[in-house]
């Protein structure tokens, strides 16, 4: 039978998938537009397991943060390449997911995916199959960190170039003060809060590597111990938030700035897109050799 171009365009908004992918469904279901539907979301699910395996290293952050600063959420959404990570759709999709954390607060990202989006009509895993099917690349929720804020806790966000997101929860200051802090986060990568958050094991480990250093200089073992302890306090203070030099004014450390706001740090969360992942790396010379000899 004739395939109309507008069953073709129907179809292709319902589903998200190409021209030629809805034609033919159409085809072969006889202009039923529900069989033809039906048709490609199964197809679109058999694309989404074929494409689960490929590492998924790009993506983008999500980010939601309530109009009164007492909520707020941060979310990693991977894609396999840049390219589809700065679509609308795929960003859309980080934002929608970030504000589904602050208004359910799932358990881990399986609950996560069973749960509704924005407009309900849809899972999280669902709209995830169909992007799969649409932008051609595996896509998947790798994290999330959920804050609420209490008291005159108030949360502040910051996003740089869709690739680090960081949430910082202050008691006091104001809102500039929270952004500003978020900011330097995203820039500094702190570790921790404060000192005492530490491990002892990577305190020993510091000191153990700075005092075999200190070895070297020929110094006296009483010298050597005061040039290991100032090596520690550096340490401690490049790796802790309250001991850095702030991003915006290098000569005040964060905790001298705080304290002159009347404001307490209270946490922080920093998300960097693919950080712990290991990328596969394609030797595409030796790949399209092989390919030739095996021709």
């Amino acid at each position: 039978m004739s395939i109309s171009a507008n069953q073709v365009k129907e179809l292709r908004e319902r589903t998200g998938a190409g021209m030629m992918e809805c034609k033919a469904a159409l085809s072969e279901t006889n202009g039923d537009m529900s069989a033809a539907e039906e048709l490609l979301r199964k197809k679109a699910g058999a694309k989404v397991e074929k494409k689960a395996g490929r590492t998924a290293a790009d993506g983008a952050i999500g980010m939601y943060v309530s109009a009164d600063r007492k909520t707020a959420a941060i979310v990693e959404v991977n894609s396999e390449t840049d390219f589809v990570a700065k679509g609308d759709d795929f960003i859309a999709y980080a934002q929608a997911i970030a504000e589904c954390v602050a208004q359910n607060n799932p358990a881990d990202v399986d609950a996560l995916y069973a749960l509704p989006l924005k407009n309900g009509s849809e899972t999280v895993s669902k709209t995830r199959e169909g992007l799969v099917a649409k932008l051609g690349e595996n896509i998947g929720v790798r994290r999330f960190t959920l804050y609420r804020a209490n008291g005159n806790g108030h949360i502040g966000g910051y996003v740089h170039g869709r690739k680090i997101g960081v949430l910082v929860e202050l008691e006091g200051g104001n809102e500039g003060l929270a952004k500003d802090l978020a900011m330097h986060v995203a820039a500094s990568r702190p570790e921790y809060m404060t000192k005492e958050q530490v491990p002892t094991d990577a305190i020993t480990k510091e000191k153990e590597i700075f005092a075999e250093q200190a070895k070297t200089s020929g110094k006296p073992a009483n010298i050597i111990e005061k040039m290991v302890e100032g090596r520690i306090n550096k340490y401690l203070n490049e790796i802790t938030l309250l001991g850095q030099p702030f991003v915006k004014d290098p000569d005040t450390v964060v905790s001298e700035l705080l304290k002159r706001s009347n404001a307490k740090a209270n946490r922080f969360a920093r998300f960097e897109v693919g950080e712990g992942i290991e990328k596969k790396s394609t030797d595409f010379a030796a790949e399209v050799m092989a390919t030739v000899k095996g021709a």
